[in-house]
């Protein structure tokens, strides 16, 4: 239907929580079953049209349908179109949507870009295993942040996540 209507995805979309569930799919972990759902209603669109029922799912979307979008881009043909998506998203105080934006469609960010948001997953008690890349793309502009904030921590008696400590000393020592 979506091919033939891909209109259709409007109504259908916002639907999949209702008729799919929210449970935790087994055999794909870190996907529950809208998301899934909402990952083949994407991907079943024309490939003409992808791009902008994508923007139009998403602007219009709560947060889990947000979430869905940003987690299905990898599988999506939009390239460089996503990254308004991911920009959006790493603006938002959710860290589910921060989170999902830096997985593998984060290479699209600059480095700059890509550099706040991580350092905004540090700052939010986002963990760095999600950072997609994160072993490539770090570089000593990112070490420069990651000191900056961890001194800033210490000063203020507060702790520094552990994983930004370990990015930070792998920096270093590379």
């Amino acid at each position: 239907m979506i091919r033939t209507e891909p209109g259709a995805i409007g109504r259908l979309f916002p639907a999949a929580g209702r008729k799919c569930g929210r449970e935790p799919l087994a055999d794909a972990p870190g996907w529950s079953a809208d998301e899934a759902a909402r990952a083949v209603l994407l991907g079943a669109l024309p490939p003409e049209r992808t791009a902008a029922e994508v923007r139009e799912v998403y602007r219009y979307g709560d947060a889990a349908e947000k979430q869905a979008v940003l987690k299905a881009l990898p599988l999506l043909a939009i390239g460089g179109d996503a990254v308004p998506l991911l920009q959006d998203a790493i603006r938002t105080n959710d860290t589910r949507l921060v989170a999902a934006a830096l997985g593998p469609c984060s290479a699209h960010l600059d480095a700059p870009a890509w550099r706040q948001a991580v350092l905004k997953c540090v700052f939010m008690g986002v963990p760095l295993s999600v950072v997609d890349g994160l072993d490539v793309r770090a570089d000593a502009e990112l070490a420069g942040m990651l000191a900056s904030f961890a001194e800033e921590r210490r000063a203020a008696g507060r702790d520094v996540p552990a994983d930004a400590l370990a990015v930070l000393e792998s920096l270093r020592e590379g």
